[in-house]
């Protein structure tokens, strides 16, 4: 699935990383719709996921009001007994990061991720988006999601695009670093590939790859997140370097979270299966997630105004 003219810069990449089969993708990712996940397993798999999402608001009519109530749910996702496992992170502006900070203490599990960068254009000058890093991270963010300059890989400039990401995991200093490819506007699984290895050359062994910002009409599908994992599984064949995935935006239903999960488990393993190296950037998925656990449960499904709300899903 090469891009129509590629230059000389991506021909050479190409043949580094190498190219992808697209129908064999696809073929692939069909079949993780057809698998059939009961009982025990299936539990098991609902609450994994729950313990996987990055629980997110990045509106502009944000508030600490409203971001200690999505801290809250982060912390309990649901009263009742159902045994669910806190959610991995909350993700907001790097202004709400004080106040996450606030609502959820020092002594929890429960992280905070803040997009930076100039989300989700990064369009803004470099020194303007390391500052925006600094400051999200002296405030208390655990990682930082940030942005890749597509314009930079589009026009075959790869030096500056991982030039910038590399500065970007310096300003980060211990925090994680979640770095988003916007892959609805990379066009082909080719250039899903080589953007994944480039960032994976400069990041460091616990930071992700991340398919969307969320804010672009294709995010997260099976398809672009079988391209990832499989430059993961071959990045790492090759290096010995374990970087995680984190698929955002358009994943909103239990059956389809177990689907991921299926895509993880057989082209990466077990060792995947955790949210140091796996996340979910789809807050609106933990409702349904909810939602299914009381049906395996109790097995009747309770109506959705039954569960508080979580924001919208990036």
């Amino acid at each position: 699935m090469l891009a129509k003219s590629p230059s000389a810069a991506f021909r050479r990449l190409f043949d580094e990383v190498g190219t992808v089969d697209a129908v064999g993708i696809e073929e692939r990712v069909a079949k993780y719709t057809t698998r059939s996940i009961k009982k025990g397993s299936k539990i098991w798999g609902l609450k994994k996921a729950v313990s996987m999402v990055d629980l997110t608001t990045l509106e502009g009519k944000d508030t600490p009001g409203k971001v200690a109530s999505l801290c809250q749910k982060a912390l309990h996702p649901h009263d009742a007994d159902l045994d669910v496992p806190q959610v991995a992170a909350v993700c907001v502006y790097p202004s709400m990061v004080r106040h996450a900070r606030k609502a959820l203490g020092s002594d929890t599990a429960v992280r905070i991720a803040s997009v930076a960068t100039a989300f989700p254009s990064g369009q803004a000058p470099l020194r303007t988006r390391l500052g925006e890093v600094k400051a999200a991270v002296a405030d208390g963010a655990d990682e930082i999601d940030m942005v890749i300059n597509r314009g930079a890989f589009l026009a075959g400039d790869f030096a500056t695009m991982q030039d910038e990401i590399a500065a970007v995991v310096e300003a980060c200093g211990d925090a994680a670093l979640k770095v988003i490819l916007e892959v609805s506007e990379l066009e082909t699984y080719d250039n899903i590939r080589a953007a994944s290895f480039l960032a994976m050359r400069v990041i460091r062994e616990g930071d992700f790859i991340k398919t969307s910002t969320g804010k672009t009409s294709l995010n997260a599908t099976l398809g672009n997140n079988q391209v990832m994992l499989e430059a993961i599984r071959d990045f790492y064949l090759d290096t010995g370097v374990a970087i995680g995935m984190k698929p955002a935006g358009g994943i909103r239903t239990a059956k389809q979270s177990l689907q991921f999960l299926t895509a993880v488990k057989e082209t990466l393993g077990d060792a995947w299966l955790t949210n140091e190296r796996y996340r979910f950037g789809a807050s609106s998925l933990l409702n349904d997630l909810l939602r299914q656990l009381e049906k395996e449960k109790t097995g009747a499904y309770q109506a959705p105004y039954y569960f508080s709300e979580a924001a919208e899903s990036y």
